[in-house]
């Protein structure tokens, strides 16, 4: 009689990675080439890191704002797994 192995399905990632969903706004979302992205990052990331690592640190020095879940934040805000990172870059108009 065959040996019968149960296996439990693997985490969908390890206990050291989070899950961020970015939401990008104007030129952002043009460089980023979307408005809607997925990351997975290391936990104790902060907001403003993942703006750097997806390369809008020039953003971030003109006064890209920053919004979890719908709050706005400092760059210094821990990332919490499954929230929604917003970026938002500044308007300007003429």
């Amino acid at each position: 009689m065959p040996e019968c192995v149960y296996q439990a399905a693997p985490p969908p990632h390890d206990m050291t990675t989070i899950t961020v969903h970015v939401l990008a706004f104007g030129p952002a979302a043009e460089r980023l080439g979307g408005r809607h992205h997925t990351k997975d990052v290391q936990l104790g990331t902060t907001a403003g890191a993942l703006a750097v690592s997806l390369g809008l640190e020039d953003w971030l020095g003109m006064g890209m704002a920053l919004a979890i879940n719908g709050e706005r934040v400092e760059r210094d805000n821990v990332l919490d797994d499954g929230v929604e990172l917003a970026l938002l870059p500044p308007v300007s108009g003429g």
